[in-house]
């Protein structure tokens, strides 16, 4: 018999189920979807998504919605000892196989010829190997799509490049150590590009957006030709609304970044979907809070730099992170009049009109998603001549002189103190670092001193907040556009609360890491909720409906 699983915290946001396996990869994949199908089933009172990956189950919660930590603790053994005794792997019916045609090699394959003489294939036994294998899907991330297929041929195994390629075109199909996979989306990437399919591994506006899921067998069939890729790089896959019944904002400029963000998507982990959302969440709510909207109501997010918008009726907008407007109080802005947001007091700045912007929902979010193309206005940040619908409302703020504690969005100061949970078994991030400038949604590289692990990683699910230790040593700090799986060490979890200060880290902040417990990281995220409820409560008051 299988020895019981082991539950272990993630940081403060999630629990880690290990599955102890047999060394049998269909076997072992089909225990690990059985156990994630019984908990997303369960509905367990404070339970988010839940995210399989090989050997392991990872439970993602908001611990303001669970009864206790305990009994969200207690609940989910019981549901994953009950799912494994009643339905053992061997009973569960087989998974779908997907057949995915290749052009192998040539433009399409650029690292064939060469993974062929490292392992003295000729080319077609490489692709006879790779075509001839049935694969599983052990996890799903990277980007949206992105499947992890175990059970390759050790005599395709080749490491990643030593150098990543900027961007690998959508549809490639790459081999990196003893796994294959199909790129999504053009993006970065490492892996040995051996050829292209043409077949759409994820669009979000299918029932289920992500075509294959863990557990789901794979054969590749080697074709002449790629027909039909698609690259989703600044594709449309959600048109933009062009209808504004309740007003609509002209985008006039913009600085280096600004996109349309609300407080993201829950339940999707599983297919690759990052939670997205705003980087300062806490900010984001004030503004909205602030001229009558919802806390979930999409705003504008921008970095350094704000926009500058023109609104064709009379709005009111409030903004957080400006250094050059009033700040977490209401302004009234007549019809035609341009608004300059001006400089971000931190890294970045939130601006929200009374109503919000009035996208489709994708996914349950507004949000917009970089690293799919999808939510917002296109999945694209923003550009000039934009024009954004407008919700209507009927919140009127009272008249008075008033405005939100702005210690509610204290920025960081000199060097910034990040509280973080430490990975049992790792060592202490010590020491000072500095904010990269190549640091973005998806998170920030750090420079110091690097840190030195032996500990061999596998592939496992990430949250924004989680600390990777790549191969340089130096940690990587994820961030709200991180991917939902990640392959390197993990140091520690920074603290919910937290996140919202390392999202207002500029290029060459200081930062140093500080550990604490997970007792104290849920009070302060219940204090942080409490603060947010008398605010609304307080704001409520001013607001004539």
């Amino acid at each position: 018999m299988a020895a019981s699983p082991r539950l272990e915290p993630v940081g403060d946001t999630a629990l880690a189920i290990d599955l102890p396996g047999g060394g049998n990869l269909a076997e072992d994949t089909v225990r690990v979807t059985t156990v994630a199908e019984g908990l997303a089933a369960a509905a367990i009172p404070g339970v988010t998504d839940v995210v399989p990956s090989p050997g392991r189950v990872t439970v993602v919660y908001d611990i303001l919605l669970a009864d206790s930590f305990e009994a969200l603790v207690a609940a989910v053994a019981e549901r994953v000892t009950a799912v494994l005794r009643r339905v053992p792997p061997s009973q569960k019916k087989p998974e779908p196989l997907h057949e995915i045609p290749v052009a192998y090699g040539g433009e399409p394959g650029p690292d064939l010829e060469g993974l062929c003489r490292e392992r003295g294939l000729s080319r077609a036994e490489a692709i006879r190997l790779h075509s001839l294998a049935e694969y599983r899907v052990t996890a799903v991330g990277f980007t949206p799509g992105f499947a992890y297929l175990g059970g390759l041929s050790p005599r395709l195994a080749v490491p990643r490049r030593a150098t990543p390629r900027l961007r690998v075109p959508a549809g490639s199909v790459g081999i990196g150590g003893e796994q294959t996979g199909v790129y999504p989306f053009a993006s970065p990437g490492g892996w040995q590009l051996i050829g292209r399919t043409g077949r759409r591994l994820f669009d979000p506006t299918r029932k289920r957006p992500c075509l294959l899921a863990v557990g789901d067998r794979v054969r590749f069939v080697e074709s002449a030709t790629v027909d039909g890729v698609a690259d989703a790089a600044g594709e449309t896959l959600i048109p933009q609304v062009a209808e504004c019944a309740g007003g609509c904002l002209t985008v006039e400029s913009v600085g280096p970044l600004a996109t349309v963000q609300d407080l993201g998507r829950a339940g999707y982990r599983s297919a690759g979907v990052p939670s997205g959302g705003a980087a300062d969440a806490a900010a984001a709510v004030i503004a909205n809070l602030a001229v009558g909207n919802p806390a979930e109501a999409a705003v504008i997010e921008w970095t350094l730099v704000g926009p500058v918008i023109r609104c064709d009726r009379d709005v009111t907008v409030a903004l957080c992170g400006s250094d050059e407007l009033p700040c977490g109080r209401p302004l009234a802005v007549p019809a035609g009049q341009r608004l300059v947001v001006g400089r971000a007091a931190g890294c970045r700045g939130y601006l929200a009109i009374a109503g919000g912007i009035d996208l489709p929902r994708v996914l349950g979010s507004r949000g917009t998603c970089l690293a799919a193309s999808f939510g917002g206005v296109a999945g694209r940040p923003l550009a000039a001549g934009d024009r954004l619908p407008l919700g209507l409302t009927t919140a009127r703020l009272g008249a008075g002189r008033w405005w939100v504690d702005p210690e509610l969005t204290a920025l960081p100061g000199r060097l910034c103190r990040l509280r973080y949970l430490p990975t049992r078994g790792m060592p202490a991030v010590a020491g000072e670092y500095r904010v990269s400038p190549q640091s973005d949604r998806m998170g920030l590289r750090l420079e110091g001193p690097p840190c030195a692990t032996s500990r061999q990683a596998r592939s496992v699910a990430v949250l924004p907040g989680t600390l990777q230790l790549p191969p340089d040593g130096r940690p990587i700090l994820l961030g709200c556009d991180a991917q939902t799986i990640g392959g390197y060490p993990v140091l520690g979890q920074v603290i919910e609360v937290d996140l919202r200060l390392a999202a207002q880290l500029r290029p060459g902040a200081a930062v140093r890491f500080e550990p604490t417990s997970l007792d104290e990281a849920h009070r302060l995220r219940h204090r942080q909720a409490a603060d947010m409820a008398k605010l609304a409560e307080a704001l409520a008051e001013k607001c004539e409906n």
